[in-house]
Order: C-alpha cells, then structure tokens, then sequence
C-alpha cells in the first residue's frame, strides 16, 4: 500500500474518534460560563498554576452534576496526571509529582487490573484531601471510578473519576484523556494545556459507575473511552433543559453491574 492511502486511512481513524459536542452539551457549557457559579460546593481551589484560588466545585441544580468552574468567562485548566501504572515510562518520564498507585486501585483491581494506568485510562483527577480546603465528591454522590464527560478542544471525550488530588490544586487528567483532547505529542507528564477551558461534568448516583462493563483490560486508550461511550452519552443526554425532555422516562444505561 502507498503512503497516500495510509496517511487518508489514519486520518480517518482520528476523525472517527473525534466526538462532535452535542448540542445540548454545547449550550450547557455556553450557558454556565458566563458569571460565577450559581451553586458553589466548596470552598475555592487553585488551577495548579499559580497560587490564586478561584476554581470551585460546581452543582448543576436540575441534574446534580458537578463540574469544576472558574471566574467569569472561564472553566479550568488541564495539568497532566500520571498516577498508577507505569508511573514513569514514556512521556510520564519527566511527571514531577507521579505516584505508583491512585486513589481507587482496590476499587479497580476487582475488575482484573492492579491500577489505572495513566498510558491507557482516561481518568479525572476530583476531590482534595489532607489540606484545607478540601472536598469529596462523594459527598455530592460522585461514585468512584464513574464516569465524567470531558469537553476539551471542541470535542467531547469520557473518562472516570480515577484519582484525588492530595493538595489544593484542580484540572488533572491522565495522559491518556490528554492526549485523546489535543493529540499524542501534546502533553506530557510535565506539559498540560494551560487555558481555562477545559469543562469536566461528573455525575452522581451509582448509573454513572460503568462496573464490568467498562473494558479495564483494554490494550488502548481509545478502546477503553470506547467502551464507556454508550453510558456517557446517556449521561450528558439529561444536561440541559432539552436533554431533561428528551430522557424523560427513559432508563439510563446500567453497562453489566460492579461484578
């Protein structure tokens, strides 16, 4: 086979991972920038950045979400999380602050893995503990290892809330969620993106848990966000007063319980 044919047949594949923003989303993302958040949860953190803390821990009133909110006119960042698995291999050789486990390894190992492993998960940094201030999203129903919808470089990707920040600090994700958003050579273990745009959406309550039927084995971080891709839709299909018309009645989708 030529180059040509090869170079059109990987430009494909990555426009088919792609996910355009649904609209429902797009007008969640456009109506909740503007102003400071209406429901605030905790107390203000810091983008990880610099030491000014103004990013809080936000409720959606009519479905519960939590997502993270900046001042006026913004969201929060994206700084690089390589945790778990393979700590140190590759691009997270040069991760100043990596760490062998994440917070939710026995949670994760029940579905035949030791650890998320930052390479192949897509997973969300949420919740700050052992400082003040702290939060836990559990409080707000927030399961372990459920899933968050991610919107990031005009594109839509799911990832799970996989670990906790031990600081003060918010916008962390794994290499992998990074290199979904803004490409493979973007980020790295020490090279995030650094404008407040980025919008993470969790969901409460034990439907947003994809449990078994999330691929935990999966060799490949597009086969892994692929495979809670039916449950995230189903998620972000209720933001927003269209998507609350639109699933009214219907059942979210379960995936194949925790076991």
């Amino acid at each position: 086979m030529s180059r040509l044919p090869l170079l059109v047949l990987a430009t494909a594949v990555l426009r088919a991972l792609a996910r355009d923003i649904p609209e429902n989303v797009q007008d969640f993302y456009d109506a909740n920038i503007g102003g400071d958040c209406a429901n605030p949860l905790s107390d203000a953190f810091t983008d990880g950045q610099t030491s000014t803390a103004n990013i809080v821990y936000c409720s959606d009133a009519s479905t519960g979400a939590v997502y993270l909110k900046g001042p006026d006119g913004t969201y929060d960042d994206m700084d690089i999380d390589c945790d778990g698995l393979n700590a140190s291999e590759g691009l997270c050789n040069n991760d100043p602050s990596g760490q062998s486990q994440t917070a939710f390894q026995s949670e994760v190992q029940e579905f035949g893995i030791a650890d998320l492993d930052a390479h192949v998960h897509p997973y969300v940094v949420l919740g700050n503990e052992g400082e003040d201030p702290s939060f836990d999203p559990q409080s707000a129903g927030i399961q372990p290892l459920s899933v968050v919808a991610v919107v990031c470089n005009g594109q839509l990707i799911y990832g799970v809330w996989g670990d906790t920040n031990g600081g003060t600090s918010t916008g962390e994700a794994s290499l992998a969620l990074g290199q979904l958003c803004f490409g493979d050579d973007a980020v790295s273990g020490d090279n995030g993106h650094t404008e407040h745009d980025i919008l993470y959406i969790a969901f409460p309550g034990d439907d947003a848990v994809p449990g078994s039927g999330a691929d935990w084995t999966a060799a490949t971080k597009e086969d892994f966000e692929s495979s809670i891709q039916e449950l995230g839709d189903s998620l972000v299909a209720g933001l927003g007063a269209e998507g609350q018309r639109e699933v009214r009645g219907v059942r979210r989708w379960r995936g194949r319980g925790k076991n």
